[in-house]
């Protein structure tokens, strides 16, 4: 019989998190020593942090892309200013149109790249 699952993903948020936390989980049922608990405790804390660091950069690469692409963007804009209301060819208008929606969807995107980092900071800090 073949398996028509698709692969599951994991999330970041259950990469760091919840991962860790089934890890824990495990570790608690294990007869482990003081010593020897703290010292996977910590390791366990570490990994988290790393991942954190990996998923803030992640999104902070994310949001400059979109900046610079959104910087791209308004430079095709200055066209605008050779745009008269009389313009003969209206598809210009459109295209216009365009790179404005261009531009709101980068913002969104940078936006939420943003969030993600700040609503990140707050719970694990």
């Amino acid at each position: 019989m073949i398996d028509r699952h698709p692969p599951v993903t994991v999330t970041m948020e259950e990469s760091a998190g919840q991962l860790t936390q089934r890890i824990r989980n495990l570790i608690s049922t294990v007869a482990l020593d003081c010593d020897c608990r703290q010292r996977v405790n910590d390791a366990l804390q570490r990994f988290v942090s790393q991942e954190q660091c990996r998923h803030d950069r992640r999104c902070l690469m994310d949001a400059r892309q979109q900046r610079a692409s959104i910087a791209a963007l308004v430079e095709l804009l200055g066209e605008l200013e050779d745009v008269s209301w009389q313009e003969g060819d209206r598809t210009v208008f459109a295209e216009l149109a365009h790179i404005f929606d261009d531009i709101a969807r980068m913002a969104m995107l940078g936006s939420a790249a943003m969030r993600l980092i700040s609503q990140d900071s707050a719970i694990t800090r």
